[in-house]
């Protein structure tokens, strides 16, 4: 199992007795189907629902007494709130794609209640499904997605030109901060060979935080890796990377113990050493974010995230692969969402193909 898997499945074990009993069911029932990961995220959704009993719709004490009956008398009226609530009268008020995630959550919730689960008379649980009422818009359109990342990817040359940057360039733009230049110092190789290593397979950050020296095979250019989403925690799906990180990972490789004081136990492929710590450790999934972040700031891009590398190597992918080569290499659940490149790569054609135009000499 990863380590964020884990992580996840000891805090859904944690937070789980907090809920009313007929969550607590229905996160049973979707326990085969769904990792932790999203299971927890449901949970989350679900206590922002706690919400009725602000409203005095609930009279529970606590969410793990909320009611059957409270559910079934809502009224629309109710749910319009909520998402009011939601959308304007929270604190830090949630973009669209977070309500109707909440929403989606409680109309699964819903759903099961009133037309899977029964009580010990073969009854629904539920009498009425007032969220059967809501109409969810879809929200994640690829056309929408593909022009939001417009000019906030790496593209072409790029891609070589950022590590390359991480390598030396940022050196010389931090060199009169002794304390920026020496974290630098220490961390470029690492840092460069994560860059590379998502530029040139286009792993998920959780994917490369989860990586083992195990999970390596350089020569033939493979990475064994636990794949979101996937139902067997035991499988490590095989992703291959390009040759142009095969030297990245070899030059890491060879630092990785001695520069982090890596203890032999600890099997982690990206290591960090922690100021003051005598030994190194796994690598946080937050750190990966925040150093990518520092360099593409001093690199030009200030919109570059370690997730914007993932979408710049799929990018660069599908202009010499198909959707469903993209969608396996990726590990996407549908070519929907890879189609998002598709739309990307009709952008990239058309520069490319404006800029050719320009650039030919006049006849």
């Amino acid at each position: 199992m990863s380590i964020q898997k884990a992580t996840d499945r000891a805090n859904l074990d944690q937070r789980l007795p907090q809920m009313p009993w007929f969550v607590q069911q229905f996160i049973d029932y979707k326990r085969p189907d769904l990792s932790p990961s999203t299971l927890l995220e449901y949970i989350r959704d679900y206590e922002s629902f706690g919400w009725l009993r602000g409203e005095g719709l609930s009279v529970a004490a606590s969410n793990a007494d909320i009611t059957l009956l409270e559910l079934e008398t809502l009224h629309m009226d109710s749910i319009v709130g909520y998402r009011l609530h939601l959308t304007t009268r929270a604190e830090n008020a949630n973009s669209r794609v977070t309500v109707s995630r909440k929403l989606s959550a409680l109309r699964s919730l819903f759903h099961y209640l009133s037309q899977i689960a029964e009580d010990e008379n073969f009854y629904p649980l539920l009498k009425r499904n007032i969220m059967a009422k809501v109409e969810i818009k879809r929200i994640h359109k690829p056309k929408d997605t593909a022009a939001k990342l417009k000019g906030k990817i790496l593209e072409d040359e790029e891609l070589l030109e950022f590590v390359g940057y991480i390598y030396e360039g940022y050196g010389t733009d931090v060199e009169a901060n002794k304390q920026a230049y020496y974290s630098w110092q220490l961390n470029r190789e690492r840092d460069a060979c994560i860059a590379s290593l998502i530029l040139n397979s286009g792993l998920r950050v959780s994917e490369v935080v989860n990586l083992s020296v195990d999970d390596v095979d350089v020569n033939n250019k493979l990475l064994y890796v636990f794949r979101k989403g996937h139902n067997d925690e035991t499988f490590k799906t095989p992703v291959y990377f390009r040759e142009q990180s095969k030297d990245d990972l070899s030059l890491y490789l060879s630092l990785r113990q001695s520069r982090y004081k890596t203890p032999k136990r600890e099997k982690a492929l990206f290591i960090a050493l922690p100021n003051g710590s005598k030994e190194g450790k796994r690598m946080t999934k937050r750190a990966i974010q925040e150093m990518i972040i520092k360099y593409a700031k001093r690199f030009g891009k200030p919109y570059l995230t370690v997730h914007k590398l993932r979408h710049s190597f799929a990018t660069d992918y599908y202009l010499q692969n198909d959707i469903y080569r993209t969608k396996e290499q990726l590990g996407h659940a549908s070519t929907e969402t890879t189609e998002i490149y598709a739309h990307l790569t009709d952008k990239t054609m058309s520069d490319a193909i404006e800029r050719r135009l320009d650039n030919e000499p006049p006849q």
